[in-house]
């Protein structure tokens, strides 16, 4: 809870937040009816929440806009969960609308995947899978050089970190002490080929960030406040983070959660989905 807030105002705050990522799965599907082209809609939905809050609370745009250079770093190592993001971005100011409603068409810089636009809020291009960890950790390395004070956030996704530049990466961040460093998994449990388990099992996920020495901590990923909570809670001097947030890949399609079908399909109409009306 916020210092000074009164459970009747952080309640208020909470409702605030599920309406306004309802409205943001509105938004992601209005944009691919409207354009009828396909987009990846279940990694998409499996992440609005922490994007909210992160760009509510945690990624600082300090006076003079995105572009300064001593502004938080924001990594979307997931790349395929674009449409989240710039639907964030329209609601923080820097994305247009105008924009956001050319997704996909020749000459939109908005694609199937992010392509690097500071002034938008993006950072990186992503989406080959494994890259956007080893950039972050570049990012907080320079900073700690340099004596800048930004912190750089990565969210990776559960089947990508299958990927080993990711743990390549994460042990370089233990070495050069990068509390500067907040990782967030969405741990959805599904790639495009299937579940985690049956692609390449991670059960053991948890431990190994713990044991490369990372600070790690929990939160259910569709929850604001405990997603909040954990971003919230004292880091280290010396650590980098990760927060491992549990998912649902396609949370607010109501039966169609967790279906591989909405990995990635187009969308004849925002009525296909009666649970976000």
């Amino acid at each position: 809870m916020k210092k000074g807030a009164t459970v009747d105002q952080e309640s208020a705050r909470a409702a605030d937040l599920d309406n306004r990522s309802k409205a943001i799965r509105r938004r992601i599907l209005e944009v691919l009816a409207a354009r009828q082209v396909a987009g990846h809609v279940g990694p998409s939905f499996s992440i609005v929440e922490i994007l909210l809050v992160l760009y509510d609370e945690f990624v600082r745009f300090p006076r003079g806009g995105p572009a300064i250079d001593d502004r938080d770093r924001f990594i979307l190592s997931k790349g395929h969960g674009c449409l989240a993001l710039y639907a964030v971005l329209e609601e923080a100011g820097l994305i247009s609308s105008h924009k956001l409603d050319q997704f996909c068409s020749v000459g939109c810089e908005l694609g199937l995947l992010p392509e690097q636009n500071i002034l938008r809020g993006i950072e990186a291009t992503t989406g080959a899978l494994g890259h956007g960890l080893p950039i972050a950790v570049g990012m907080a390395l320079a900073a700690k050089i340099t004596q800048r004070h930004f912190h750089v956030y990565v969210l990776v996704g559960d089947g990508e970190l299958n990927e080993g530049a990711n743990w390549e990466a994460a042990f370089h961040a233990v070495k050069h002490r990068l509390s500067n460093l907040t990782v967030l998994v969405d741990r959805n449990g599904q790639q495009c080929n299937g579940p985690t388990e049956n692609v390449l099992p991670m059960p053991f996920m948890p431990a190994l960030w713990r044991e490369i020495g990372f600070d790690v901590r929990h939160a259910p990923g569709h929850d604001c406040r405990a997603i909040r909570e954990a971003l919230l809670f004292p880091m280290s001097d010396s650590r980098p983070r990760v927060v491992i947030c549990e998912t649902t890949k396609g949370k607010g399609l109501g039966e169609f959660e967790g279906s591989p079908e909405w990995h990635y399909r187009q969308v004849p109409s925002i009525s296909a989905v009666p649970s976000l009306l």
